[in-house]
């Protein structure tokens, strides 16, 4: 087939090697903005299998404490007075 779309360029081979690949730019183009999205309702793409309901509250999540307070912080320098 591509053979066949080689000869019926018109044209030496670098007049051939530009047109097909304005073919083919055309052809991603042409599905890229309208076949994809006209069919993407209709792939199972989209649905999940895993409940995120509550993603990152969940038990075991890292951090997390059982009398739900807020995990303290090891990160930030704590604040102490001092007197001079």
């Amino acid at each position: 087939m591509y053979g066949l779309i080689w000869r019926i360029l018109p044209g030496p081979w670098i007049s051939k090697f530009i047109m097909a690949l304005g073919l083919l730019v055309g052809t991603a183009a042409l599905l890229w903005f309208f076949a994809f999205p006209a069919i993407s309702p209709y792939m199972p793409f989209n649905d999940g299998a895993i409940d995120v309901g509550g993603a990152g509250g969940g038990a075991g999540a890292e951090g997390s404490t059982d009398s739900g307070e807020a995990p303290a912080t090891s990160d930030a320098p704590e604040e102490t007075e001092t007197t001079e």
